[in-house]
């Protein structure tokens, strides 16, 4: 079952906090909303779950209207960072309890408590506490218990933010493979996590600010990002101001081969390149700046050059000899290796 936001603003005291969102999960799909804190997006979750009242637009699931259907009427379920396990309750008494609030026949529950635990991998702790569980079982109780009551929406607010990154890696591909095995639900995904997002997510919507800048697979979104604000939050890039020249770019004195399709030679723009596809030594493009940092990252090594007032990222491999602070050094990269950008660098 998908979900379709219309035109859906949300404002709390007259401040706008979600700003005419037009959005679409279609049935099945794990949509990623990604975005800083502020951006809207736990707004956007809540218009769905009805607990943020749209102050125009309206949600559908499914084709319905649910815009003024009550939360335990529209069939959702959701996980949220904080668990929100009843410490006083079983493992198997949690998971329940959504089934119990609606009246569902006892056996039909511990069917359901059953299959929801077997999913999870949390079968053998239906008779324990959350206190005797660790972060991760607690997540996958919660999870559970919100598959219990086989919901045709699941929503997930910052479901891995309070794990540390070993659990969140292994949580990470339980989701990716409760999504294998329950292909007709729909999720909705918050996260402030690039690598959540790009991870899990079929289609990545991304926000600032109370409105929606881009959304498309995780693939269209780091390959060709629509503006810099995108290329920087959906895996980081090198974001520098160019002029479009007739054979590409201008930047730092120094001409660079690009694709220019579309510009206009003498316009501003910005020149994104990732850092894993800058090099270190002679190539196509160049340029040359002076080393102001180095950090080694195990099987690479990133280096900060400063090129003409701008820093250049570059991530290339451990390297045996690496250069030392205020070296000068030439980076290169591929012509279609970079994108040319509407002017203006974005922030992180």
């Amino acid at each position: 079952m998908g979900i379709r936001f219309d035109s859906v603003t949300v404002a709390y005291d007259g401040n706008v906090v979600l700003d005419s969102l037009d959005l679409t999960v279609e049935p099945g799909e794990v949509m990623a909303l990604l975005g800083p804190s502020g951006s809207g997006k736990t707004t956007a979750l809540r218009a769905v779950a009805g607990f943020a009242r749209p102050a125009s637009g309206r949600v559908y699931l499914g084709g319905e209207d649910v815009t003024d259907l009550p939360p335990y009427r529209r069939g959702i379920g959701m996980v949220v960072q904080s668990y929100a396990l009843f410490p006083h309750l079983r493992v198997d008494e949690n998971v329940a309890f959504g089934l119990r609030a609606r009246r569902t026949p006892k056996d039909e529950v511990r069917r359901r408590v059953a299959e929801a635990l077997e999913l999870t991998g949390m079968a053998g702790y239906a008779r324990r506490h959350p206190r005797e569980l660790s972060g991760g079982q607690q997540q996958r109780v919660a999870i559970a218990r919100a598959l219990a009551i086989r919901p045709r929406v699941l929503l997930l607010d910052e479901p891995l933010s309070a794990l540390d990154t070993r659990l969140r890696s292994g949580m990470l591909a339980e989701l990716a493979r409760l999504h294998r095995e329950l292909p007709e639900v729909s999720m909705l995904y918050v996260t402030h996590d690039q690598v959540e997002a790009l991870t899990l997510a079929d289609r990545i919507a991304v926000m600032d600010t109370a409105r929606l800048r881009g959304c498309g697979t995780p693939k269209e979104l780091y390959r060709a990002p629509a503006d810099a604000f995108t290329a920087s939050f959906v895996g980081g890039a090198n974001l520098v101001p160019v002029t479009v020249t007739a054979q590409g770019a201008s930047f730092a004195g120094t001409e660079l081969e690009l694709d220019t399709a579309g510009a206009v030679a003498g316009a501003r723009a910005t020149l994104c390149v990732r850092p894993h596809l800058v090099g270190l030594g002679e190539g196509p493009n160049r340029l040359v700046g002076t080393v102001r940092e180095i950090q080694w990252r195990g099987a690479t090594h990133r280096l900060y050059v400063e090129v003409d007032g701008h820093t250049v990222m570059a991530d290339v491999r451990e390297l045996k000899d690496p250069p030392g602070y205020g070296d000068q050094v030439t980076l290169s990269f591929e012509p279609e290796d970079a994108v040319l950008l509407p002017a203006g660098v974005g922030h992180g």
